[in-house]
């Protein structure tokens, strides 16, 4: 015989009030509907739990036996509850997120020990692998992702920022290979580009204000990490499609110049995603507060 939790709780609160009135207020309930909730739990065990009187409820000696039990679900659902609120008030537990090597390497590292000074009591576990984690099913919290999102009603997601993209290359190449003046120039050069979900190199679609060009080109190299490419155009291996992000840091020690700097290629925007429960994890809701505080609104990386 199966009993539901929230008599007993009901039972435990009818006899701590003394009255059905006043442990209909406590519980927020028409009286009524107390009193019949009452009477189908006795109806389901086959005993009475309380007799009633005009003036005053009296516990039967089978309603004392099952006060215990109930008084105990009482004090779990309390405990639950307290729980709850002190995970909210401070973030707490373990948080595991999925994110880009690249990105965590760079992007994320120093904000990762931010949080960590700031909230003692969270434990964190990055994933950095490559593969597109399954959220729910995996336990995870959050997931950073590039670009575009598929549609899934169980995810949520926040933009974190905005990564924009151009060509690099290594002053040792260009002094030897030259400098592109157009982008059909490039294809007379060793490509270093991005590959894509599907295999293959991602196409450079430069654009120039409302001028837009777009070719297949043939890569000489393609990896799916921006920062690695960056890195491999230092060494004069060619001409790289990376991040502002990765490429900056290297532009300024010298290491890489821009290539065709008046031609872009197409942004990608960073989300964060997050399974799309009603109530929002504190130590989960911190980490995204974090992130934005870090990166903006997504305005730039």
């Amino acid at each position: 015989m199966e009993v539901e939790p929230n008599d007993l709780l009901l039972f435990a609160r009818i006899v701590e009030a003394g009255s059905f009135s006043q442990a209909a207020t406590r519980v927020n309930l028409p009286k009524s509907t107390v009193s019949r909730r009452i009477s189908l739990l006795e109806a389901r065990l086959g005993e009475r739990l309380l007799q009633r009187t005009t003036r005053k409820l009296v516990v039967t000696e089978f309603g004392a036996s099952l006060l215990e039990h109930a008084r105990k679900v009482a004090e779990e659902s309390e405990a639950a509850g307290a729980l709850a609120q002190h995970r909210q008030a401070a973030p707490s537990g373990r948080l595991r997120i999925s994110l880009p090597a690249d990105f965590a390497n760079l992007g994320m590292s120093s904000m990762i020990g931010r949080f960590l000074e700031r909230y003692p009591a969270v434990n964190i576990e990055l994933d950095l692998s490559p593969r597109r984690v399954d959220l729910v099913a995996e336990n995870f919290d959050i997931a950073i992702r590039m670009g575009d999102l598929p549609d899934d009603a169980s995810l949520n997601a926040r933009r974190v920022t905005l990564q924009r993209f151009g060509l690099y290359a290594s002053p040792c190449y260009t002094a030897v290979r030259g400098l592109p003046e157009h982008p059909d120039d490039l294809l007379g050069h060793d490509l270093l580009c991005l590959l894509s979900r599907s295999g293959g190199p991602v196409r450079w679609a430069l654009t120039r204000g409302k001028v837009k060009w777009e070719h297949e080109l043939p890569a000489r190299l393609t990896a799916n990490s921006p920062d690695l490419l960056a890195r491999i155009a230092c060494s004069g291996a060619g001409i790289a499609a990376s991040s502002e992000l990765f490429a900056q840091p290297l532009v300024r020690k010298g290491e890489l110049v821009r290539v065709l700097p008046e031609w872009d290629l197409p942004a990608a925007t960073g989300w964060a995603v997050f399974p799309g429960r009603r109530l929002m994890p504190a130590k989960t809701r911190a980490f995204l507060d974090m992130m934005e505080e870090v990166f903006g609104s997504g305005a730039g990386a």
